[in-house]
């Protein structure tokens, strides 16, 4: 009995242990779930939503934004999506955004992660970065109308390490469904895993804004089961600068109300852009 005992524990300390090795090996293909397209087809699709690529100062595609005719809007905000798909999936935060004030108030830049869509380059929270602080430099660039950033579910991380990065460039922050700490979302998911000590992309939003003082508007979903709604609100009650909070209260992860009409998006809009006189 003794050695049939021995011989199940080690087996099950086998299997585990190899469990360990999997997921610290896969575990950004657990986390990102890129679509690839060719360029070509990317382009196409982007014409056929009325948009046009945003391009760095080399002429790369760095992400996508509405073809747009007459004067220019007041601000920029750039936004970074969830962990799937590839940018133009949300071309609803342009139809919200862009419809106020007939244009007048918000460009709206799709920023596209390396690794997603046509983009080549590294699929981690290093590559990603980097790709980012380049975005807000040819932004710099280009011109200097004010810029703030939005982040969507795992974009709220990349939005979150921007602004940390940039505070002087970066005038507000605008984040769905977010997180605190990826490791504690991974952690709720995998309870039998050591999640907190395998992770390698830390996404950590509460140290990212620790310093960061401007304005933050946040969205969650009171249903949320995929970062639930306790991470989003750790993550607000956690930050010490202007902030305001709205919450769906029936909305899960993904049902979150973007309908251009819906009265966030000027709510939202007002917050933002009434803080930066105080």
């Amino acid at each position: 009995m003794k050695r049939t005992l021995l011989r199940t524990a080690r087996s099950a300390a086998l299997i585990y242990a190899l469990l360990l090795v999997f997921v610290g090996c896969a575990q950004r293909l657990l986390i990102y779930h890129p679509i690839h397209r060719t360029e070509a087809a990317m382009l196409g699709e982007a014409r056929a939503l009325g948009c046009e690529p945003w391009r760095d100062a080399g002429g790369a595609i760095i992400g996508w934004k509405s073809a747009r005719n007459g004067p220019r809007a007041v601000n920029r905000l750039v936004v970074f999506d969830g962990n799937t798909g590839y940018a133009l999936h949300r071309r609803h935060y342009l139809r919200g955004f862009e419809k106020l004030d007939r244009g007048g108030l918000w460009e709206v830049f799709l920023f596209e992660y390396p690794g997603y869509g046509a983009r080549p380059g590294g699929i981690s929270e290093p590559s990603f970065i980097a790709a980012g602080d380049s975005a807000l430099a040819a932004l710099a660039q280009a011109d200097s109308r004010p810029v703030f950033l939005a982040g969507e579910s795992l974009g709220s991380g990349l939005a979150s390490a921007l602004a940390g990065r940039h505070p002087e460039q970066v005038r507000g922050v605008f984040l769905v469904t977010p997180y605190a700490r990826l490791a504690d979302v991974g952690a709720r998911q995998f309870p039998f895993l050591p999640v907190k000590l395998l992770l390698h992309d830390r996404w950590d939003n509460v140290a990212a804004l620790r310093a960061y003082r401007r304005p933050l508007a946040m969205l969650i979903a009171g249903h949320d089961e995929v970062v639930t709604a306790a991470q989003g609100r750790a993550l607000y009650n956690n930050y010490a600068g202007p902030k305001r909070l709205w919450v769906e209260e029936g909305a899960t992860h993904n049902t979150v109300d973007f309908d251009p009409d819906a009265p966030w998006w000027r709510e939202v809009s007002d917050f933002l852009l009434s803080q930066q006189a105080q």
